[in-house]
């Protein structure tokens, strides 16, 4: 078992037959993901590769009791992909698409909000989405639900991750898988100014799962979702956590990549970010090997 998804969750695919949403559906397939269905409106009723075919999201959860939606949709229509899997009741709604326009995605971390707080009051598990601009999620050996190499999650660990970069994402789980350590849940929660799910919300799952013994937060400068993590971890957080900051030497007004990597004034600084983090007694790595050791260091971890 892992956080947010496992070797139970059904997957269905909006975008299925595009070129990113097929190629990625085959490896999610390969890599043991029970990806149930596709959604492609116009294409209902059609065979792909197998996998059904559906013209909604509602449809497909019906036919398949899907429990997550994976998003494959060019950035003009995503926030409406988001909101038909929300409306449709699809717990967990993973949104890789990137260059999705602030504005749509304001209001569909809004609406999804809001649609959450309802099917909560109601008795149900809720509604969760995890994006824009991420790699999605895997929960090593059992399920991925995102655009991460196969290979390097095979393997199950005891190390959380969480990330708001996709390449520091792999080649933090490629460094603690190496070093003997591994990955229990990876969660990329996304790069943009506006993502459904932070840090300061994934952070209290890896506190209570048991299969979790320390945590990697890797942040980026600009916006103030690492001071928001440090500030959770230095009030809940009893499990070590270990930290690092990309994009420190950027000079301030500079976007380093992502939309949300960009120091305005004093918010986002690569100084606010380190001392939050010092204030929560969170030791930050200068270098992504040094993650793995003080990852080792918090968990006594002499080999």
């Amino acid at each position: 078992m892992g956080i947010l998804v496992d070797k139970n969750s059904r997957v269905i695919v909006q975008g299925i037959t595009g070129r990113e949403g097929a190629n990625h559906a085959r490896a999610m397939r390969e890599f043991g993901t029970q990806v149930v269905a596709g959604v492609t409106p116009g294409k209902g009723g059609q065979q792909f590769e197998g996998w059904p075919v559906y013209n909604s999201v509602e449809e497909a959860k019906a036919a398949h009791d899907a429990n997550v939606s994976i998003i494959f949709v060019p950035p003009a229509g995503a926030a409406d992909a988001v909101l038909e899997a929300a409306h449709a009741g699809v717990p967990l709604i993973v949104l890789i698409t990137e260059g999705v326009p602030t504005v749509d995605m304001m209001r569909a971390v809004q609406e999804v909000k809001q649609l959450d707080a309802r099917s909560r009051a109601q008795g149900g598990q809720g509604i969760r989405l995890i994006g824009g601009n991420c790699p999605g999620l895997v929960t090593s050996g059992e399920c991925k639900v995102g655009i991460m190499p196969n290979r390097i999650y095979q393997q199950k660990g005891r190390v959380g991750l969480i990330s708001r970069s996709g390449t520091l994402t792999y080649e933090a789980a490629k460094l603690l898988l190496d070093a003997g350590l591994g990955t229990s849940t990876t969660v990329g929660i996304g790069g943009d100014p506006v993502i459904g799910t932070t840090f300061a919300d994934v952070l209290p799952m890896f506190e209570a799962d048991p299969e979790t013994d320390a945590v990697v937060v890797i942040g980026e400068i600009g916006g103030a979702d690492e001071e928001a993590a440090a500030e959770y971890i230095a009030g809940n957080m009893k499990k070590p956590v270990v930290a690092f900051i990309s994009g420190r030497s950027a000079p301030a007004g500079k976007r380093m990549g992502h939309a949300g990597a960009i120091i305005m004034g004093n918010v986002g600084t690569p100084e606010s970010k380190l001392a939050a983090f010092g204030a929560a007694n969170v030791p930050v790595a200068d270098t992504m090997p040094e993650i793995v050791d003080l990852v080792k260091k918090a968990l006594n971890v002499t080999a």
